[in-house]
């Protein structure tokens, strides 16, 4: 049994709070949040959007697309596979630390992988290289060039050896407000000017993550960044972390320094965007996310709701419609919210449509029980 003060779920849920900038709005700049936070959750454009709205004071739109188009921030795979929007130094430091998620794919994808029996992967990777150099190319223009080198494989498969092997990022107009666009690609080392380092700091990464998420154990880590053997890591860091328990008797590694708020603090509702990490950060979830609930957000067809947070526990999920010019933003509730909840909700909903439908001739607010 390990040794080390026991953190309810509650205290774990409150720690995870403070951390995300979910206790209260912070007065901090959009790109400060992004290095803060881990990089955000960026499957589609908009999401990261919303994870600021709901995180700071005043954010609006133009200050993340405008750190896109300076190349300050930017969107690439790195952790699980999936895309991220991360600040230029942590895509450099992070994507050569997830490779073996990438490498991972390509022994086991079976949407691709008859596409790949005797291919040279690294002439592949090689050959895009050279074509991305040349000018930023779009998933198919990709595609299709590498499928002229290497006739008879499917275009999509040979995109897909490239992204994984190269460190590729997503330029604008992808991931800019308001706009549309499929991702194009360009070489991350290209497009920010700096190289990729050759041998980033796994320990430096861990302590990132605890510093965003923790306290959390080495399981929570690994669930976050899609690799194994952290457990290692962790050991040579334990001089540097404070260790404690979750009621489960799971060791749990934290910043000595890291803020731990009283439980009974309280926390506000809020808005979460789709795919927000909170959601897909943790192995144990229940700091944020019952089982029970978890099964009605994390369905087979892969796409995270955007969910409703009371008392710091996920207790509902949100849309947004439109109709005829009118903005309706939709909460629907796993369970009974307090009439004061309610309330708040209404008062946090309408600033949310604000955001969202500056242009909308008008807002309403509806729970759908």
């Amino acid at each position: 049994m390990p040794t080390g003060d026991v953190l309810t779920t509650r205290a774990l849920n409150r720690a995870t709070l403070s951390r995300q900038l979910l206790l209260a709005r912070e007065r901090m700049s959009a790109y400060d949040a992004v290095e803060h936070l881990a990089g955000l959750q960026a499957q589609s454009p908009s999401p990261p959007y919303f994870a600021l709205w709901t995180r700071l004071t005043g954010f609006q739109p133009d200050e993340l697309a405008q750190l896109l188009l300076d190349r300050r921030v930017v969107r690439i795979v790195t952790m699980r596979g999936t895309v991220h929007l991360l600040t230029a130094r942590d895509a450099l430091d992070w994507r050569p630390l997830t490779q073996p998620v990438m490498d991972s794919d390509l022994r086991g994808n079976t949407l691709h992988s008859p596409n790949w029996h005797d291919l040279d992967f690294a002439a592949v990777a090689a050959y895009a290289r050279e074509l991305l150099a040349e000018q930023p190319r779009s998933a198919k223009a990709l595609g299709e060039a590498l499928a002229e080198r290497w006739p008879g494989r499917a275009p999509s498969s040979l995109t897909q050896v490239a992204r994984n092997l190269l460190p590729l990022v997503q330029i604008p107009p992808r991931g800019l407000w308001g706009k549309s666009g499929q991702p194009t690609y360009a070489p991350l080392d290209d497009w920010v000017g700096e190289p990729v380092p050759a041998n980033p700091s796994p320990e430096d990464f861990v302590l990132r993550y605890l510093r965003a998420f923790g306290p959390a154990s080495v399981q929570d880590v690994q669930a976050w960044c899609g690799l194994t053997r952290l457990g290692e890591v962790a050991d040579r860091l334990r001089p540097r972390l404070r260790s404690f328990r979750n009621e489960a008797g799971r060791e749990l590694f934290d910043l000595p320094d890291a803020p731990r708020p009283d439980p009974d603090t309280p926390a506000p509702v809020r808005f979460l965007g789709g795919f927000d990490q909170n959601l897909l950060s943790f192995a144990d979830r229940t700091r944020i996310l019952s089982d029970e609930y978890r099964k009605r957000i994390f369905t087979k067809n892969g796409l995270i709701p955007q969910v409703v947070l009371a008392d710091g526990f996920v207790c509902g999920r949100w849309r947004i419609g439109r109709d005829k010019g009118i903005a309706t933003l939709t909460v629907e509730p796993f369970e009974k919210i307090s009439k004061k909840d309610i309330r708040a909700l209404e008062k946090e909903g309408a600033e949310m449509l604000r955001f969202a439908e500056p242009a909308a001739k008008g807002h309403d607010f509806r729970i759908d029980w």
